[in-house]
């Protein structure tokens, strides 16, 4: 195999990296390609006898991304900056920045083939749920090294040595990092308005079977009993958020209607469903659904018809196919 196959090889598991690091998926792409750029610029002094290439590989793609988490602010979801709404208007839009964005779970879970697949698959499960949205802005709240030591430490399984080597550290500073990081993560479990990570498990295809019905036929007592109590409904790049079941049925009443003939299609983003939603025959948004313990616990709209491409999905939707 030759050197530029062996790093194809990693693309995945380290856009997940990446993505963990970074919150957007555009940004960890780039990274991933710059950590391509400089392996080619260095393979000649690249010691197969000390490093593994992975374990290369990772020191890169994390410096890569320690450098570009310092250049940039803080991602979020919609919760972290401010209170729920009332209702009412979306108000002004904030610049993307200011988001956790979704990813393809093309880009960042394995398929099966590749040299870094889970064997067994509740480590897919681990991948999945460290890829969520919830989990990845939780992350976002800790100092970019800190990120760092726990992605490496609890994400990846790496020991206290392995990640002080990769990160120029010592292995106490690095424990003393994790404890930092894990009390952090902590207390924004203890304070989320989404409970966990709003993990799920398996995907339960009845539930998001009746989740499009409900939608595409505008039933809002369907739908909305199929939210959690708790549940959560965002739509960046506004701030405006609602808790609860009852607020999200009033502003979907409040709506008149004007989802009734959306259209909607079938993808995946960050370990979790997705649809593209369509309206007037036209790339609307993206939204991920995060279910909980049978129920749904939090609906993310992207109002932003640019995720298409990245997603593999058409600008304008599929003719219906005729029986």
């Amino acid at each position: 195999m030759g050197f530029e196959d062996r790093l194809e090889a990693h693309r995945i598991e380290l856009t997940a990296h990446c993505y963990r690091m970074l919150a957007s998926a555009a940004e960890a792409e780039d990274a991933v390609q710059e950590t391509f750029v400089r392996a080619w610029k260095n393979a000649g002094r690249f010691d197969e006898g000390r490093a593994a290439l992975r374990t290369w590989l990772y020191r890169i793609a994390t410096n890569v991304c320690l450098d570009m988490a310092r250049a940039v602010q803080r991602r979020a979801l919609a919760m972290d900056l401010g209170p729920a709404s009332t209702g009412g208007s979306l108000g002004a839009p904030l610049d993307p920045g200011a988001f956790v964005w979704p990813v393809p779970d093309r880009l960042v879970l394995p398929s099966g083939g590749g040299p870094a697949d889970p064997a067994d698959p509740a480590d897919l499960a681990v991948q999945r749920e460290t890829v969520r949205l919830a989990f990845v802005a939780a992350l976002q709240a800790l100092p970019p090294r800190q990120r760092a030591v726990l992605i490496l430490r609890e994400v990846l399984a790496w020991s206290a040595d392995e990640t002080a080597a990769l990160l120029g550290s010592s292995p106490a500073a690095v424990n003393s990092a994790l404890q930092r990081a894990r009390a952090t993560m902590s207390d924004r479990r203890a304070t989320s308005t989404m409970g966990t990570t709003g993990a799920g498990g398996e995907i339960d295809e009845d539930l998001l079977d009746r989740y499009v019905k409900a939608f595409t036929s505008y039933d809002v007592d369907g739908l909305v009993a199929l939210l959690h109590r708790d549940a959560t409904m965002s739509m960046p790049p506004f701030a405006w958020w609602l808790a609860g079941r009852d607020a999200i049925r009033a502003a979907l009443l409040g709506a008149g209607g004007t989802c009734a003939d959306d259209r909607l299609v079938r993808t995946a983003a960050n370990g979790s469903p997705a649809v593209a939603q369509y309206r007037d025959g036209r790339a609307f948004g993206l939204v991920v659904i995060e279910p909980r313990d049978g129920l749904i616990g939090a609906l993310t709209t992207y109002l932003d018809p640019s995720l298409f491409p990245l997603f593999g999905l058409p600008m304008t939707p599929e003719p219906p196919s005729r029986m």
